[in-house]
């Protein structure tokens, strides 16, 4: 299974970025994500043998036993290159942080091969760049100025979630992963 360790934002925060990206000019350089996808990734496993979900699972809760439910809202956007537009976060950015290692220890230490580890970046992806510069003749920058004003409302973390990546295998063009919560644990530390 292709596995990652997420953050999903609140059916709330969900409604605000919606409102905001309708007010945004939408190239057609540009792939955008499906709000069934909006999250933040606090470690991405990859495949993950069947063997290791046990242990993956026992570790993940006990990372969630140990992390106090913390607020977050969404804040602003960025970019990584011309290569992906996201929205960021404002709030408790050290509780997040603190999450995705706990999440990334817990995967290592169930044997699940990690990449190297390196500072967490909060962000939600929003779009990805097919090529050239982003669709909107400015680069993704434009899209960036367009929502920097954006301040969502904050919501509490209170759950650490298990999703699962099912990469589209129909070869239709634009078709995009879908993703399922396999397993959630309360944040009571």
């Amino acid at each position: 299974m292709r596995l990652f360790a997420a953050v999903l934002p609140s059916a709330e925060a969900v409604t605000e970025l919606r409102e905001a990206l309708a007010a945004v000019d939408r190239g057609t350089g540009l792939r955008w994500t499906d709000e069934a996808g909006w999250h933040f990734t606090l470690a991405f496993m990859g495949e993950v043998p069947d063997p290791l979900l046990p242990d993956l699972h026992a570790r993940l809760a006990r990372a969630a036993s140990r992390t106090a439910p913390f607020t977050l809202r969404l804040h602003g956007a960025g970019h990584f290159g011309e290569h992906a537009l996201w929205a960021g976060a404002a709030g408790a950015l050290d509780s997040l942080r603190l999450l995705a290692e706990r999440a990334d220890a817990a995967a290592r230490r169930a044997g699940v091969p990690m990449e190297q580890h390196r500072r967490y970046t909060p962000h939600l992806t929003l779009a990805r760049n097919r090529g050239g510069d982003g669709g909107g003749g400015g680069g993704l920058g434009a899209y960036v100025d367009a929502l920097a004003g954006f301040e969502g409302t904050p919501w509490r973390v209170d759950t650490l979630s298990l999703v699962r990546s099912n990469l589209p295998t129909g070869g239709v063009p634009g078709e995009r992963p879908r993703y399922e919560t396999t397993a959630a644990w309360p944040l009571t530390g």
